[in-house]
């Protein structure tokens, strides 16, 4: 069975990792919908790392089977045609919302403890300091 889910995936982390893994076991092949960063712009989200840049990481865990760009918000019923899509899968902070998908729908818990946010500002004491490329890719190559 063929299963897909979308996101930013800014910051790489185990909490996606273990999305990927969790997703997998549903089906046969994983199929990644990353958004853009003009798609991010539209939604109001800043990204640290370019698209290139996240869907190289996405594309090189070995749960997932291909990767293409997410444009917009209306694009996912077109995908799920086109890729032949059985399940989506999405985290529950997103309940209720594709449940009018042409296919089976999906919402799985976050990981807990865990957010590309939490990463993205590393708190040192009383001091905050933004994460810089090293520290995210020496993170990311323990995956």
């Amino acid at each position: 069975m063929r299963v897909i889910t979308y996101g930013t995936f800014d910051t790489f982390h185990h909490g996606h990792l273990e999305l990927f893994r969790r997703i997998k076991l549903l089906g046969s092949e994983l199929y990644v919908g990353i958004s853009t960063d003009e798609f991010n712009l539209c939604k109001g989200k800043s990204v640290k790392f370019t698209y290139q840049c996240r869907k190289e990481w996405v594309a090189n865990v070995r749960y997932v089977d291909f990767v293409f760009p997410e444009y917009s918000w209306f694009q996912k019923e077109l995908d799920i045609k086109t890729y032949k899509v059985e399940l989506l899968v999405m985290g529950d902070d997103w309940k209720g919302h594709f449940d009018q998908l042409p296919c089976k729908v999906i919402y799985l818990p976050r990981t807990p403890n865990i957010s590309s946010t939490d990463i993205k500002t590393i708190s040192t004491g009383s001091q905050t300091v933004e994460a810089t490329d090293d520290m995210v890719v020496r993170q990311a190559s323990t995956f």
